[in-house]
């Protein structure tokens, strides 16, 4: 028995580290906002169609891959009506260096279609009409929603999902949970560019395999364990 409750004790896991509490998340978004006060996403785009494209194109793909694949793309159609012209043999040649590109060049497509047929052509500003459009998700419509609309949307990535998760902000175990976590915690004033934040955080600071702690603005505040160090 004694033995047993000792194998127990052993596959116990650790209990999670409590969320911030509301003064620590605020602190952490005023440090976000002191160094980058107007965060920008990092794909390339020229309008609401051009950026809900890119995003879609982005799934599975980094946006530097995402941004030389469209240079050309996007010169020639910046429109529904021209990208359904140019067809989908043409635009599934421009992206084949994107991961799935022949599944999203039929989605480019569909969804050009689609905004010409029910929308008058243009990106409706509406979370559930974005989400009826193929190959558009609750992440994509919030990224439109957040960028080009300015909207205080969350879009939940693995980026931000583990940003989340490590400090902890708003931890949970799908990008839904996070989402709701987070739009209950963040201070209104800070809720606009949050996602942004929170995002290129995780890209370039705190990543999933070697975190840079050590360079961290809020290495102070995060419990996540262990810290990554400095090489040298």
């Amino acid at each position: 028995m004694a033995k047993a409750a000792s194998r127990q004790n052993a596959t116990r896991r650790p209990a999670a580290p409590r969320p911030l509490s509301p003064a620590e998340v605020r602190e952490v978004f005023r440090r976000f906002h002191a160094i980058d006060p107007e965060p920008k996403g990092e794909l390339d785009y020229v309008n609401a169609y051009t950026l809900l494209v890119a995003v879609v194109l982005s799934a599975q793909a980094t946006d530097v891959g995402v941004n030389r694949a469209t240079k050309a793309l996007f010169r020639l159609a910046d429109t529904p009506e021209k990208m359904v012209a140019l067809g989908e043999d043409v635009v599934r040649e421009h992206i084949k260096t994107i991961g799935l590109f022949r599944n999203k060049a039929k989605n480019v497509i569909t969804l050009s279609e689609r905004l010409i047929a029910d929308f008058g052509s243009a990106v409706p500003a509406d979370r559930d009409s974005l989400v009826s459009l193929p190959g558009v998700g609750r992440k994509t419509a919030n990224v439109v929603l957040n960028i080009f609309f300015q909207q205080p949307t969350i879009a939940v990535d693995t980026h931000l999902f583990r940003v989340s998760n490590r400090l902890p902000l708003a931890p949970g175990k799908t990008p839904e949970q996070v989402e709701a976590g987070l739009e209950r915690i963040i201070p209104p004033e800070y809720l606009l560019h949050a996602h942004h934040w929170l995002i290129l955080h995780g890209r370039y600071l705190c990543k999933a395999r070697a975190p840079e702690c050590w360079r961290c603005p809020v290495s102070d505040l995060c419990r996540f364990e262990p810290k990554g160090t400095a090489r040298g």
